[in-house]
């Protein structure tokens, strides 16, 4: 018997409730687009949710587990092969700075939702994916992770230099 290499899709919702993620995540039809991709296990992080998601996938082989909360996911982000994220900037900016790919489900249901705009953003300079939860398994089907360009964070010394000059603190 050959044993395929496993390769995990880690969902968070952060501390948020987003239950329209998780159940589009657990659909058969994303979790089929998933398994076509070559992704072996799907683990879902819930947060204060109420839909609870199947661990039975349907007709796939793929492998499915949840839990609510961590007290940290930098673990399950480094053992992912993709990420599928709310909008939060902490979730967005762990991913890119773990180098992995990422896909970032907008929650429109926010109002003055500032989340999208830095999620779309960061897609427009091809960091990552975004999606809304009725287009996820659309953007799951037609991603290119090769499309993906790394994020390389900015470096905020000429800031620094500026605002401790302004405020009379010595420069190094």
């Amino acid at each position: 018997m050959v044993s395929r290499e496993r390769r995990m899709v880690f969902v968070t919702v952060g501390t948020t409730c987003f239950d329209a993620l998780v159940k589009a995540v657990d659909s058969e039809e994303v979790k089929e687009a998933l398994l076509n991709k070559g992704y072996t296990d799907l683990l879902i992080q819930m947060g204060r949710g109420t839909y609870m998601p199947s661990k039975v996938s349907g007709n796939s082989s793929l492998q499915v587990d949840y839990f609510t909360f961590s007290p940290s996911i930098a673990d399950y982000i480094r053992d992912a092969s993709l990420v599928i994220s709310h909008a939060g900037s902490g979730s967005i900016f762990e991913t890119l700075r773990l180098g992995k790919p990422l896909i970032v489900v907008v929650n429109e249901d926010l109002m003055d939702n500032h989340q999208s705009e830095l999620a779309k953003e960061l897609a427009d300079r091809k960091h990552l994916f975004c999606a809304r939860p009725q287009t996820l398994q659309k953007t799951v089907e037609t991603m290119d992770l090769n499309n993906l360009l790394p994020y390389v964070p900015g470096d905020a010394k000429q800031v620094v230099t500026l605002v401790n000059k302004f405020l009379g603190f010595p420069v190094d």
